[in-house]
């Protein structure tokens, strides 16, 4: 499971050090991919493929489950992780999420977001101060 903020850096070549106590987690393989909010989604692999399989099921025939595969799917890179727990962040995702220098890597249960850190901190502070409204929304929803 992952949960949490960890504030990182990423270096001249693009690389980012995945979180230590996440590492375990991508042993098998990872898998980066365009998110929602122009942040980045990173699965590990089996979890990358069960998404995968459901989005490959959706109905062709509607254009917003085309759209999003299409943006989920084609966006998609295999993740290498190096002996210092790095990765390197595709150019093209870098530009999708205006990644920076500094970035914020979250954890949501299945998958870890990665975040230019004033887009994380913009983001989070409209989230928070809407918490009330929200929580009220998913209470519909039996959360």
């Amino acid at each position: 499971m992952f949960i949490g903020e960890y504030y990182h850096s990423l270096d001249e070549k693009g690389r980012l050090a995945i979180p230590v106590k996440f590492r375990s987690a991508f042993r098998n393989g990872a898998v980066v991919t365009r998110g929602l909010d122009n942040c980045l989604f990173v699965y590990p692999q089996k979890d990358w493929l069960a998404l995968a399989d459901r989005l490959a099921k959706l109905p062709i025939s509607k254009a917003n489950t085309r759209a999003f595969a299409r943006m989920m799917l084609a966006g998609a890179m295999e993740l290498d992780i190096d002996k210092q727990g790095r990765v390197v962040m595709p150019d093209y995702l870098r530009t999708f999420a205006t990644l920076k220098k500094n970035v914020v890597v979250t954890g949501l249960y299945n998958r870890l977001e990665i975040w230019d850190q004033t887009r994380w901190n913009q983001y989070r502070k409209g989230t928070e101060g809407k918490s009330t409204d929200i929580a009220e929304a998913l209470g519909d929803l039996g959360v």
